[in-house]
């Protein structure tokens, strides 16, 4: 049976980055996308459940895809009520619509969750250990798709992703601010250069969640990390992007570190590669080419 084709999924957060990338891969592939609209395209607030539970258009699906989410660290401890909200209630929401519908499938992208690590690179087992309030929320969130498994039979596939980026992420997170600073303002201004990170390609990601698809987990319920398996310093991503662009770029840090500021993490995608058949094709340089293109089509 073809992973795609044919088959129904709901995408939810199809509007955000990843969900936009993931939606656009569904169609080209032949596959159906139901979204939380309403008849008048108007997204539904994920955490109003009496709406969301009225939509029929949910019937049939095959596979729900849950990336509805407050993913912007520096966000969730200032607005720590309405992180949880959307990121906890939200899910929980989801989670009775597969129940009430009888999905087969619900793969729920989660992010990095195990703090500072005690070891590196970081497998599936490693402890989890949440050092911010969006952390805490995905973890909360793993734990109810783990009940509605063990409670409901739920088949479920909780994604661990690293650091994503790509065209169309918003300028917030570090390599599309990186490479709109490039393209637009020839300066670089970041507050630290030493962190170090696991950037992961946007295409890579939707790999992943594609090839999940087709995956028979023989527990009904599994964890995968989603990285690239190497390590980045911010000023190392800096260099790189600046030598692909070709540019004379002037670059300022001001070395101020983050709360809670993790200094390095690198995924072990072992498990992924085995079970999903699935690696990272597209490396830094590459990635960071795709953007700085991007940002110089659309100065």
């Amino acid at each position: 049976m073809d992973a795609i084709a044919n088959r129904k999924f709901l995408i939810t957060g199809e509007k955000g980055f990843v969900g936009r990338h993931l939606a656009n891969k569904v169609k080209m592939k032949g596959g159906e996308v139901v979204t939380l609209t309403n008849p008048k395209g108007e997204c539904i607030d994920i955490r109003d459940w009496e709406r969301i539970k009225s939509l029929k258009k949910v019937k049939g699906v095959d596979i729900v895809y849950h990336l509805a989410a407050i993913t912007y660290v520096p966000y969730s401890w200032r607005e720590p009520r309405k992180t949880y909200e959307v990121n906890v209630l939200g899910t929980l929401n989801i989670l009775e619509l597969c129940r009430i519908y009888k999905v087969n499938k619900l793969i729920f992208v989660s992010s990095y969750v195990y703090g500072v690590p005690k070891y590196i690179p970081v497998d599936e087992n490693h402890p989890v250990n949440p050092s911010n309030p969006y952390m805490r929320s995905k973890v909360i969130a793993e734990e109810l798709c783990r009940g509605y498994h063990q409670d409901y039979g739920l088949n479920c596939i909780i994604f661990r992703p690293f650091n994503i980026y790509g065209e169309g992420q918003n300028e917030n997170f570090l390599v599309s601010s990186i490479c709109s600073q490039i393209v637009k303002k020839k300066i670089v201004v970041l507050k630290d250069s030493r962190p170090r990170r696991d950037y992961l390609y946007i295409s890579d990601m939707v790999d992943a969640c594609i090839k999940s698809c087709l995956y028979k987990n023989r527990n009904g319920f599994d964890v995968f990390n989603i990285g690239f398996g190497k390590s980045y310093s911010v000023k190392e991503v800096v260099k790189k992007a600046i030598e692909i662009s070709g540019k004379k770029v002037k670059v300022e840090y001001k070395e101020e570190r983050r709360k809670s500021e993790i200094m390095n993490v690198v995924a072990d995608v072992k498990k992924a590669r085995q079970e999903l058949n699935w690696r990272p094709e597209v490396g830094l340089e590459e990635g960071l080419k795709f953007c700085l293109d991007y940002y110089r089509e659309n100065d």
